[in-house]
């Protein structure tokens, strides 16, 4: 099996076009929870789902966490990526507004959106994901909160026992908490009307990333590092870089991208790397400039030519 990172898919509206792998998270702060119960947990989880239908993503994999949420997506853009995450947080603050009375606890969170822009990138991505449910204290398998269970198992819900398709509005409301139409869609809930993850997750997309074999994946899952993952994916759109430090991130990306140096780069090879630069890293027009060797005027037009505007 050879895994393709860049891939063709059918979109939720139906079109089939070139999507690229993302990852997105969601935490609060210390002092919050964003499931306290069980229903929380579903509705975060039904929340990735609902916001990729709605954003004209796929989700690969996600879990919902007291504190935080990850999901890995192919979309078109780093924005269709971005207006995931940012359903998911909309709807989870409405959600702890209306059931606890925590009204803007969710105003100082961030969406992270991190471009996985390698094979080795994604596999640590996903292997990530769900490594985060050993912070519990159980194993990967048992935590009911993540769409493993989804994975390797040839594609077959063999515990779904309605499709959502087939619900009706009362019960689409109270089991989804939405007024969203889902007649169309292929997802199925099982005997705790839990979404089936492989009614809903590109599973083959994670299959094929560790090459058909399972024991692949879990030994990914107990390798990776989650401190140095955390960092890359969640932190690092948050913290600022000194210039030495940043140059070493920009080359790294330079390496993945075009195999080659930062000073080997065309004119456009470095417009098309801006956007992505400045939507993953805390950075300036000004460091950008140093860092890529174009004129600050040339940073914030390239920029500005993505929708991106700065001053």
């Amino acid at each position: 099996m050879v895994f393709e990172r860049i891939v063709e898919r059918t979109l939720p509206d139906g079109r089939v076009a070139k999507v690229y792998p993302f990852h997105i998270s969601l935490e609060g702060m210390e002092s919050i929870l964003l499931c306290r119960e069980d229903v929380d947990y579903d509705h975060l989880q039904k929340s990735f789902y609902l916001g990729a239908l709605d954003s004209n993503t796929l989700v690969i994999i996600d879990i919902a966490m007291s504190t935080h949420g990850h999901c890995a997506v192919l979309a078109q853009t780093w924005e269709d990526a971005f207006r995931t995450g940012e359903y998911v947080k909309k709807r989870q603050a409405q959600y702890l507004a209306y059931k606890y009375g925590d009204r803007n606890v969710l105003a100082r969170t961030r969406i992270s959106v991190q471009y996985l822009d390698s094979d080795r990138y994604v596999r640590n991505a996903l292997a990530y994901i769900v490594r985060n449910a050993a912070d519990t204290g159980c194993r990967i398998e048992d935590y009911r909160w993540s769409s493993y269970r989804g994975m390797f198992v040839e594609g077959k819900a063999v515990s779904a026992c309605r499709c959502v398709s087939a619900l009706s509005r009362r019960e689409k409301e109270a089991l989804m908490r939405t007024h969203k139409d889902l007649r169309q869609v292929p997802w199925l809930l099982d005997a705790e009307d839990r979404v089936e993850p492989v009614s809903v997750c590109d599973y083959a997309y994670l299959e094929s990333a560790f090459l058909g074999d399972q024991a692949y994946f879990l030994r990914m899952i107990g390798s990776v590092n989650p401190a140095e993952m955390r960092q890359k994916l969640v932190l690092n759109a948050r913290v600022w870089q000194a210039d030495s430090a940043f140059l070493v991130s920009v080359a790294d990306v330079c390496e993945n991208w075009f195999h080659k140096e930062i000073p080997q780069l065309t004119l456009a090879q470095k417009k098309r790397l801006l956007p992505y630069l400045f939507r993953s890293f805390r950075t300036s027009v000004a460091q950008l400039a140093r860092c890529i060797r174009l004129a600050p005027e040339e940073v914030r037009q390239a920029l500005l030519e993505n929708g991106i505007k700065v001053r």
